[in-house]
């Protein structure tokens, strides 16, 4: 079992599915609050999709990764369709978000020809050796040393400032202040990307304060750095556009994507090249490929999960969603002080829980060598009342399916509250 000490219960043995509920072997339903690990954006069972994997495996289950494929093509097509770039975009695909970050290094590298990478604290790319590399979190507690090259920074974070104010406007220019001087320290000239999150996933979800993601494109712009977005939890349809970098309005020069794009019914990733940056390799090597790359089935996955955001307006309910949660999250946020802070965007909000509401002190501290036995308390208190999500240490995931009804999803917070007063007394 991943991420969990193995003599330890795993919880539900899930054995089924179907639209926003997971089911157990013993017959009980569980609400699917986190999409999964915030990937199973169209539910669970979308039948839509499911046809199309089962068309595509009785006519074709494999094809060269250097081959061409109309199914592939097509699903290329129209991802560049919906790309953050007027210029149009070329995309390489992977299995794993994890391996389409370390692609996108990769690129970058052999485009500018420059060593060196930059990616921020509090953030979390992947598990592989170079995207874990990547990932700078305090719980990570990998022996292995990150490959050469990748260089760490700070990130705003308004509720935890690292840059000592309560003013987001301050809090954007103090930290784009001190990206400039890792920078000048590294050398420009040396290195090919930085590599952001628009939103932080499970290593914090912090929304960026305004201003800080467009001042990153500007540094970028002026030094030849090229800006990668990780948008493997950000993108299709999660915050209320095809990708973050539309509702943000920034565009980065790559942009690397997976889990909602095929709802993960089939494991699919990829990374996304503006058009002016991929007509490069028209007349050099594209020195990158695995053997899965445009697997068949994931594209024909991804193909008809597209289809079903496009038709049934998914890419933009995720702002209908997050008009719920603020209100319903805010409810909890006023009701419990162990609530510290709501934050999100779109349909990915997180509940970041407190020892302290003054001093913000987290519940649970992410540098714990074992699982609290308090949060253990809260996640079963929620099965118990038919509720599955995720979370990490103090942070509490709720990142429902883009197909969740309001009834859903007020079972769902009615469940965080109740399950939610077992922490208040372990505040008291």
């Amino acid at each position: 079992m991943p991420w969990s000490r193995q003599d330890r219960d795993s919880g539900p043995r899930i054995t089924g599915a179907s639209g926003g509920f997971l089911h157990d072997e013993d017959g009980g339903r569980l609400l699917d609050l986190a999409s999964g690990f915030v990937c199973v954006s169209l539910g669970h069972g979308q039948p839509d999709v499911i046809d199309a994997i089962c068309r595509q495996a009785r006519r074709l289950c494999w094809a060269p990764s250097s081959a061409g494929n109309d199914v592939r093509d097509t699903y290329a097509q129209r991802l560049a369709a919906i790309a953050p770039w007027p210029e149009g975009a070329r995309v390489h695909f992977g299995c794993g978000g994890g391996e389409s970050n370390d692609d996108a290094v990769r690129i970058a590298r052999q485009l500018t020809g420059r060593p060196k990478v930059l990616s921020a604290y509090r953030s979390y790319h992947g598990a592989t050796v170079g995207a874990g590399g990547l990932t700078g979190v305090d719980r990570w507690r990998d022996p292995l040393p990150a490959p050469s090259g990748l260089v760490k920074f700070t990130a705003p974070f308004p509720y935890r400032s690292p840059f000592h104010t309560d003013d987001p406007a301050t809090e954007a220019a103090r930290a784009l202040e001190h990206l400039r001087t890792i920078v000048s320290h590294e050398g420009a000239a040396n290195i090919a990307a930085i590599v952001v999150e628009p939103v932080s996933g499970s290593s914090g979800l912090v929304v960026p304060p305004d201003g800080y993601l467009q001042g990153v494109r500007e540094l970028c712009d002026e030094t030849g750095i090229l800006l990668v977005f990780d948008e493997v939890m950000t993108g299709f349809g999660r915050v209320g556009t095809p990708f973050a970098a539309t509702r943000l309005g920034v565009a980065p020069d790559l942009l690397t994507f997976a889990k909602g794009a095929s709802s993960s019914y089939v494991p699919l990733s990829g990374v996304l090249v503006r058009e002016g940056l991929a007509a490069r390799f028209d007349d050099r090597l594209f020195d990158v490929g695995h053997t899965h790359a445009g697997h068949v089935l994931a594209v024909a996955a991804g193909l008809a999960a597209l289809d079903v955001y496009e038709r049934d307006g998914l890419f933009e309910r995720a702002s209908e969603i997050e008009r719920w949660l603020r209100v319903g999250l805010g409810e909890l946020a006023a009701r419990h002080p162990v609530v510290g802070d709501v934050r999100g965007l779109g349909a990915l909000f997180a509940l970041d829980l407190v020892a302290d509401p003054e001093t913000r002190a987290p519940l649970v501290a992410w540098h714990e060598p074992e699982p609290s036995a308090a949060m253990a308390r809260f996640h079963a208190a929620l099965r118990a009342r038919g509720v599955h999500t995720y979370g990490r240490y103090h942070l509490v995931m709720v990142a429902p399916p883009l197909t969740i009804s309001r009834d859903e999803l007020a079972f769902g917070l009615d469940a965080l509250d109740a399950a939610l007063d077992g922490l208040d007394d372990v505040m008291a």
